[in-house]
């Protein structure tokens, strides 16, 4: 385990409130532990980025800038390559609609 270091921030109330729930339902040991768990999240996430970022430059650099009709076309051909987990796919120009509880 890593040595831990005291810190003070000042954070929203809605998001106090979150991270005391989640210690009073049992997800998550210290409300600081729930902190450092979404900061280890972020860190990793900035990470990624990071990362592809790199990718992208690395590939723009060798072939040229991806072009707005490339990712035009790259989007069509994820939508048509994407599993729907639930419910069914939308046609084009259909807006999600949500369930009334």
């Amino acid at each position: 385990m890593s040595r831990k270091e005291r810190l003070t921030i000042t954070v929203d109330r809605d998001l106090v409130a979150a991270g005391s729930a989640a210690v009073a339902a049992g997800r998550a040991e210290s409300l600081s532990g729930w902190v450092n768990l979404a900061m280890a999240e972020r860190a990793a996430k900035e990470r990624r980025l990071r990362v592809m970022a790199e990718a992208v430059a690395m590939y723009e650099a060798d072939f040229g800038p991806i072009s707005p009709a490339e990712l035009v076309a790259q989007a069509r051909a994820d939508r048509r390559a994407a599993v729907v987990v639930r419910g069914t796919k939308m046609r084009r120009g259909e807006r999600t609609r949500r369930r009334k509880p």
